[in-house]
Parts: structure tokens; C-alpha cells; sequence
């Protein structure tokens, strides 16, 4: 919990007030990110520097070409122009609004571009994947594994696209697969699939579900390969027997297909990783009656989990020569 931080704001009005002031930002950045509260070069990691205040930046005493440096080298926001003050907002109404925030709204809540901001949100949706190599149901309980199809009615396509499927009008053609499993109660983990095929689903349920848990799943016949113990829910005939029911990750599906279809509207298949890693990280820190997680406590995970990636530009569009800050 990250509630006890200093006078630390609890609504994003709080917020916005509270990290206005540089000083407010840097003294929270620092104390997420070393937790002995000793800056560290982010070239070396000595932690022999000095601070100068009218730059705003750190200086190093190590032998080493870039002795200078600010909070944000080392993590996502590296190289970016905009401040910490409408980055760390951004990062509290990303991790806190349950439908997502949309480029648009950064743009006009935070008077930056909307090129600005949507590539400010993608690398914040970076900084948000799950880090955690713990498989779900190590403690044997049941997982549920579900899979789903992501991308635009057929129906409502242009011609020429339609063309480009065969001429359909109805089914799951050009759509994107997604695979999710998740914890009774618990963590959520999703990926994209090429193929919901027998070799594919077991592949990805040996890599994120722990051997001694119990799976549960629909009577897809993709399943029928998988060595797990497994329970079936034959939706034909019934959504729920007991507690064999895949009800908890279709909520999930249910979540991440509001925020797509209602706040993004259309996100290309090449970005919708990172989509789904944003609709992960807010439900896995929901708050519970066993995990009574705050705003700032959301917000401050996003924080931590910033040093180590990076996420350029030319790396997002694959347009080389293209800046935005």
C-alpha cells in the first residue's frame, strides 16, 4: 500500500493540485522508485551525485560520458519534453478510470497535443504489463480459461474490405484472438493468439497457469489437449453447474470490450497488446474485500513499475523520422 506516502493526494483533484509542484513530483518519484530514498545514476548506479535545483536534473561523479540526468531517464518518460506534472496525472486517470481515458480527453484535460498524448498513454499502457512470473493457481484453486474475438462487425465494413475477407458479411473472419485466464477472485492474465487450436491453447495455458490448478472452461473442443484437470461448462445447455462456470473472465471480456468499443472506438490489432495490458493491471489492483486498494495505491503501482522499459516513437508507428514528445 502506498497510502502512507507523505501527504500524498487521494483524488485526482488532490492530484493535479499536489504535483503542480515539481517538488512534490520529485520527492514522490524518488521515494517510489529507490526505496532507501538514495538517487542512483541511472548509467552506473552510484549513488554519488548531486542534486541542481535550477535544472532540475542530477549530476553524477562517475567516469562516464552523460553525468547529468533527470528522474526520467531509465523509464518510459525518457527523452519526453512534457513534465512530470501532467505525466503523473495522466498515469492516475489512466490507472483509476475503469473505461480508460481517451487521447482526446489527455489532450484537452493537460493542454498537449493529441499525437502528444496518445503516445504518452501508450507508454504508460507499457508500464502497466504485468511483471509478475507467479502462475495463477499455484495454490490449486480453479482457473477459468476463456477466449474471445476482438475487431469490427464484418457488417459494417466497407466493401472493399469486405472484398478482402471473402466477401462475408457475418462471423469472426479478420478478428483478433485473445486468450485470458483468471483466478476465482483473483489476478487476470491475457494475451493475443494466432490460432484457438488445441497445440495454441495448451502452449499458452502452460505459460501462465501453474500445474496444480484446476481448469475451467467452456466445451470448446481447443481444450480437449490441455493437461490440466479440468472442469466443463457446456453452454449449449447451461452457464453455470456449482461452481463450474467461466463467468468471472467473461466479466473481464465484458470490461475490456466497453473501454475498447465506448472510449477507443477502433484500436489497431499492432497496439491492442497494450490495450489489453491497461484492462489487466486496473483489474488485478481492483479493490476487494481481501485487497482494499485506493486510487493513489493504483496510480503509485503504475509509478513503480516505470523504470527498465522503453518505448520510442519510430518503435510505436514504424514511421522512422516522426517525433512527438
Amino acid at each position: 500500500m502506498y497510502s502512507e506516502y507523505m501527504e500524498a493526494p487521494k483524488t485526482l483533484q488532490e492530484a493535479i493540485q499536489y504535483f503542480a509542484d515539481y517538488e512534490n513530483c520529485r520527492r514522490f518519484m524518488i521515494s517510489i522508485r529507490w526505496e532507501d530514498g538514495n538517487v542512483r545514476c541511472p548509467y552506473c548506479g552510484s549513488m554519488k551525485v548531486s542534486y541542481l535545483e535550477k535544472a532540475r536534473v542530477y549530476r553524477c561523479y562517475g567516469d562516464h560520458a552523460k553525468q547529468k540526468f533527470s528522474l526520467k531517464v531509465g523509464t518510459v518518460m525518457e527523452d519526453s519534453a512534457i513534465g512530470l506534472d501532467k505525466w503523473f496525472p495522466a498515469m492516475w486517470m489512466l490507472a483509476n478510470c475503469k473505461n480508460g481515458v481517451s487521447s482526446y480527453e489527455i489532450h484537452r484535460a493537460l493542454g498537449i497535443t493529441q499525437k502528444s498524448a496518445w503516445f504518452l498513454l501508450q507508454r504508460i499502457r507499457l508500464a502497466m504489463k504485468n511483471q509478475s512470473i507467479l502462475k495463477l493457481g499455484f495454490d490449486g484453486g480453479p482457473v477459468e480459461m476463456d477466449e474471445t474475438f476482438i475487431g469490427g462487425k464484418v457488417s459494417n465494413m466497407h466493401k472493399s474490405k469486405r472484398a478482402k475477407l471473402g466477401g462475408k458479411r457475418r462471423g469472426v473472419t479478420g478478428k483478433a484472438i485473445v486468450v485470458g485466464m483468471l483466478e476465482r477472485n483473483g489476478r487476470v492474465k491475457a494475451e493475443i493468439v494466432v490460432e484457438r487450436t488445441q497445440a495454441a491453447l495448451r502452449l499458452v495455458a502452460n505459460k501462465h497457469v501453474h500445474s496444480d490448478a484446476k481448469l475451467v472452461t467452456d466445451e470448446w473442443g481447443g481444450y480437449d489437449g490441455i493437461n490440466f484437470e479440468r472442469a466443463v461448462v457446456n453452454h449449449a445447455i447451461e452457464y453455470v453447474n456449482g461452481q463450474i462456470h467461466t463467468n468471472g473472465i467473461e466479466n473481464f471480456w465484458s470490461l475490456l470490450k466497453r473501454s475498447l468499443g465506448g472510449t477507443y472506438i477502433s484500436v489497431e490489432p499492432f497496439h491492442l497488446e497494450r490495450y489489453i495490458d491497461e484492462q489487466s493491471y486496473r483489474f488485478n489492483n481492483r479493490a476487494t474485500k481481501d485487497n482494499p486498494v485506493n486510487d493513489l495505491d493504483r496510480f503509485a503501482g503504475v509509478v513503480a513499475q516505470l523504470t527498465g522499459k522503453r518505448l520510442t516513437y519510430s518503435e510505436l508507428t514504424g514511421k522512422v523520422g516522426e517525433t512527438a514528445v
